[in-house]
Formats: C-alpha cells, structure tokens, sequence
C-alpha cells in the first residue's frame, strides 16, 4: 500500500526540537507580513528597459503583471519581474516594462494597493530568478509564552549556526496539501491528456514532497549538517557543486555551513548521487513504488538541504513579536517560522505558490 501522498508539515522533524517555540499566530493583517526583494543588481542608468521598485499590498504579483498588460496596453512579452510575492502582505519587489512605455508608469497606481518608489533604466529585461534574495519582516501575534522574545533569539542563533532546514513550504502543494497525489497519478499513468502548465505543476509538488521527505530522513538519521559518500555538495560562498568522494575530509567544512549536501528534484537531466547518498535517495522512491525514469518529462535539479540565516533581529510588539531575516532566493521564510513557533505557521491559510521567489 503507498503512504499518504498528501503534504503535511506537521509531519517534519525539526531541527530545534529540543527548544520551546513561541507558539502565535502571523497574517492578522496583510502589514504583519512584509517582504522586500534583494536584487541581484540595480539599474544602471541606462538601456531600452524601465526598471520600477514597486509596493503592492493585498495582491500577487500576477495581478499586478496583468493590470501592467491590460490597463496600461503594455505587451506581455515585454513585462519582466524577478520573483512572485504572496498576496496576503506588503511587499517590495522590481518590475520591468520597454522603457518606450514609461509615460505609462503613473497610470500604475491606479491599481488600489500600489505604489511605485523608484525607476531607472538598464540593458536588460528581468526575468525569474535575477536576484539575490529576501528580506522578510514579519508579525508573530498572540505568542502563547512571556518570554517569547528570547525563545526566538535562542532558535534563530541556532539557525544561523547550523542552517535552516530547506523544506519547500504548504504554499508549494496546494489547498489541503492534495496536488502531489495529483502529481503521482501523473507519472504513475504516463503523459495522458490535460494543461501541459497544470501537469508540470502537479508534477514539481510531487518533486517537492520527495525532497522534504529525503531531507526529513536525513535529520532523523543526523545526516543533515554532514555529507556521506557521494553525495551532491554545495559550496555555499561559490555556489559550486561536486560529489563528495571522501567524507571524512569533507565534513569539517559541513560543521562549519561552508558546504551542504543537495537533495534531489527528479527529472532527466540532474547531478546524480552516488554510493550511500543515492542508497537514501532510493529509500524515498520506493517509500512510495517510485523510479527515477519516471519523471523524465521534467528537467530535473538539485536543491540544497539547508540555507544560511543572516540579518535577523527580534523586537517585541504589543501584539506579539516582530522576526527579520534575509533568506537567499527559493528559500520560504515558513521553514524559518515554523521552528520559532513550533507550529505550521500557514495552517489554514495557504494559497497556490506561483512559483520560487
């Protein structure tokens, strides 16, 4: 009989276990959830696009791009934006349009919850995945201890020290958690007919659960700060990528987060594991009478077990606690929450994700 397909964050060691979370609540209001876009550059002053800095509140980025292309005329192909922010917050993020249209720019803050704050000009269109990351400011309310500030402070120390676990987070699977069964029925009955954009998303929430799976498996076995025979490591300073031969050599540089092991997203074309590192990788598949060729019809990746914590503070609210963090981009800052309050911090509250950000 397979196990239950169906995404569940309670189900997932935590890393800081042994600490007490701060137990509350976050998303009271759209401003308790705050995210500004790092971007991997800025305008140079000058080229054929137009950047903007744009503040959205109580909107996808997708409401946005479409206001852009059908209020203001501007054609889809040339709209660019690096990363998608939540609806349910006020974020900050840079969005692109041909520099020719820029006498539209104003007609932009007729959309209610939109403000632009700045613009320049650069050589090139933006396009998914050009930046560097996010910084997140975010209200835990109603915190269920006195001493909620401090049990914050003691978890994310412990973060910045040894990562933060790299779980993709609820928004990734969909309402109820349901569309990685949708995704295996996918690649259990073959190709078959439907949206082709709808099936590659049904099939990376499947992907996605085998990679929390995998990384939940390495936590409980205390593989999660180390690496084994032939796994695929990161190098977290270069980005580098290689296959760890020796790991006795190798895990000093673990211990210190200067490198991490990377889990799978199957498809055809990714770095493999090797030796006791694919051994685990195989132990998820058949978890659930999965094979590898079986996802062929996607590309395929490696996406790192753990990512550093930098730049976080806490600060007590009247309301509860105020928690900042950089992440890098891909990174959900739910993975952050969760092991402060110790509880899914989405529950009940999740909406599609339209993508990584």
């Amino acid at each position: 009989m397979i196990p239950d397909l169906t995404f569940d964050f309670d189900r997932y060691p935590y890393l800081c276990a042994d600490l007490r979370g701060t137990g509350g609540r976050i998303r009271g209001e759209n401003r308790d959830f705050q995210v500004e876009e790092v971007p991997a550059y800025t305008p140079s002053g000058e080229g054929e696009h137009l950047y903007l800095f744009v503040e959205k509140e109580g909107l996808t980025t997708r409401a946005v791009f479409e206001f852009i292309r059908d209020a203001l005329a501007i054609p889809e192909a040339g709209i660019g934006v690096a990363g998608l922010k939540d609806k349910r917050a006020l974020t900050r993020q840079w969005i692109s349009i041909p520099a020719k249209y820029g006498g539209r720019v104003k007609g932009l803050e007729g959309l209610p919850g939109v403000r632009v704050l700045e613009q320049g000009l650069h050589t090139n269109k933006l396009r998914i995945g050009h930046l560097r990351g996010n910084r997140f400011r975010i209200l835990i309310r109603d915190v269920a201890v006195q001493d909620a500030k401090s049990l914050a402070e003691t978890v994310l120390r412990r973060l910045e020290a040894q990562g933060v676990p790299n779980y993709f987070g609820p928004q990734r699977f969909g309402i109820g958690g349901l569309n990685p069964q949708k995704g295996y029925e996918l690649v259990s009955r073959g190709k078959g007919r439907g949206n082709p954009w709808l099936k590659k998303f049904l099939i990376a929430s499947l992907q996605s659960l085998l990679f929390n799976d995998w990384l939940a498996l390495r936590l409980k076995r205390g593989l999660y700060d180390r690496v084994v025979r032939g796994d695929v490591a990161k190098k977290h300073d270069s980005g580098g990528e290689f296959v760890v031969v020796d790991p006795e050599l190798e895990n000093p540089r673990a211990a210190r987060l200067e490198i991490s092991a990377m889990g799978p997203l199957y498809g055809k074309k990714y770095f493999e594991a090797e030796a006791e590192a694919r051994a685990l990788e195989d132990e998820i598949l058949a978890r659930y009478a999965l094979r590898r060729e079986q996802f062929a019809a996607r590309k395929g990746a490696r996406r790192v077990i753990r990512f550093p914590l930098t730049e976080w503070s806490v600060n007590e609210d009247p309301q509860g606690i105020w928690i900042s963090f950089f992440l890098p981009k891909g990174a959900y800052a739910t993975a952050v929450l969760r092991e402060v309050m110790k509880t899914n911090p989405e529950a009940g509250e999740v909406e599609a994700d339209e993508g990584e950000a």
